[in-house]
């Protein structure tokens, strides 16, 4: 921050197992989304290093990492990053789309976990006219529709009602269960630390509990 040097994350050594259910909690600016990003290869550490499968993948070219994260990994954003010119429908089957799947093969799939989010009905509409709990709901059915292997979620459920939540919650247990996804999660909310095989505590950059 111009002249000043702020340290978002140090000393931090962070293991996610396949199928692993990780939550990240910690009070506003402990560095939770910031981990995740590196996690997630969106950013680059300044030090130290990031492994996949015992390789290193922290200073891949942008190429490489970008192709990572479309064939293994899976976001949820605060912000949706939904594409506000597509359908909810087609922001679902874009990650399918990038892969080169069969259209009728994509469509079948993106309208199923639609549907498992709780939004049949509702493919057709731009993210502009959907609540922001039927957006985050996109966003989920967008990051887990190519079954990937580790799905990175800031605050999931920070836009749904109980029942939402709900359904949201079992789809990603579901994931982990019986596909063997990993979820590593940024979350205030209770319901979905309740969720977690492990929690990871932050404060200041710094790992201060991990149980």
């Amino acid at each position: 921050m111009g002249a000043v040097r702020v340290r978002a994350l140090e000393a931090l050594d962070v293991d996610v197992q396949r199928g692993e259910f990780l939550i990240l909690q910690g009070p506003s600016g402990s560095g939770k989304t910031t981990l995740i990003n590196l996690l997630g290869l969106l950013d680059r550490p300044d030090a130290g290093s990031l492994l996949l499968d015992g390789r290193s993948v922290g200073e891949m070219d942008e190429n490489a990492r970008a192709d990572l994260r479309r064939d293994r990994f899976g976001f949820v954003f605060q912000t949706f990053n939904l594409v506000p010119v597509l359908t909810a429908l087609e922001n679902v089957e874009y990650p399918l789309g990038l892969r080169r799947e069969p259209r009728a093969a994509m469509r079948a799939r993106a309208q199923a976990v639609l549907a498992r989010v709780g939004l049949t009905g509702r493919e057709e509409l731009r993210p502009d006219l959907l609540s922001g709990g039927e957006r985050q709901r996109v966003a989920l059915a967008r990051a887990v529709v190519h079954e990937p292997e580790v799905v990175f979620a800031d605050e999931p459920t920070a836009h749904l009602d109980s029942q939402a939540t709900a359904s949201v919650l079992e789809l990603m247990q579901e994931l982990c269960d019986e596909r063997h996804v990993a979820f590593v999660v940024a979350t205030h909310d209770p319901r979905v630390v309740a969720r977690g095989h492990r929690v990871l505590t932050l404060r200041d950059g710094r790992t201060v509990v991990d149980s």
